[in-house]
């Protein structure tokens, strides 16, 4: 069972994580960043929503932006701690924590992700089947519903979306091209909760579309 939907926005940052200190985005969309923004449409335990194309349909621009960040975090340790003292901070004061980091974003994007999803059996209760969940999601996604804002890549630019029945053509620019877009974060491994890891594949643009390999297609490696 699959989805076609189309995704636009005036901002977006899908961040390279060897990027340490200043954020600079991917070119396109992640696959992760796609998957997390179908689940905010529709999200079930007894699925599992798996990326297979992502359609690049506006040209790649980018733009620098300076961003407000909070550079602390409050631990579970320091929470314990405070905790068991009865005495300590649990919470962080913005105006002395705050920092403005440059920011290298794309704008006015568009893309068309194609998905599929596949049944996990051990979640799911004994009514779920799939041409269930294919009418739940189709319904949802042509009557704009959501559980949550969607957005791209992080919450402050948020994500318009509507069922696609047809795609947009491919940007002039992209057409007859292959752009290699390096290591790409393909999702995080949550197999282990106590030690996740981010898996990578080899990205390329091909006229316009970013194709996705299988998890267990040996081309995505931790």
């Amino acid at each position: 069972m699959s989805i076609s939907l189309e995704v636009w926005g005036e901002y977006a940052l899908f961040s390279r994580p060897e990027m340490k200190v200043e954020r600079v985005s991917y070119d396109v969309m992640t696959p992760s960043a796609a998957r997390g923004l179908v689940e905010a449409l529709f999200w079930h335990p007894g699925l599992r929503w798996i990326i297979d194309r992502i359609h690049v349909c506006a040209p790649i621009r980018f733009t620098n932006l300076r961003r407000n960040e909070v550079k602390s975090t409050i631990s579970a340790r320091a929470a314990h701690t405070a905790m068991e003292r009865n005495r300590g901070e649990l919470y962080l004061c913005t105006s002395e924590d705050i920092q403005q980091r440059a920011a290298l974003l794309l704008r006015d994007v568009r893309y068309v992700i194609e998905a599929h999803f596949e049944l996990v059996p051990e979640r799911a209760a004994p009514g779920d089947n799939a041409g269930k969940f294919q009418d739940i999601v189709t319904r949802r996604i042509r009557r704009g519903q959501c559980y949550h804002q969607p957005y791209f890549g992080c919450r402050e630019f948020p994500a318009r979306f509507r069922w696609c029945d047809e795609i947009p053509p491919c940007p002039e620019e992209l057409k007859g091209q292959t752009r290699d877009l390096g290591w790409m974060l393909y999702d995080m491994d949550y197999s282990d909760p106590e030690d996740v890891k981010p898996l990578f594949f080899r990205g390329k643009l091909e006229d316009g579309v970013l194709r996705v390999p299988a998890r267990d297609s040996g081309e995505v490696r931790g």
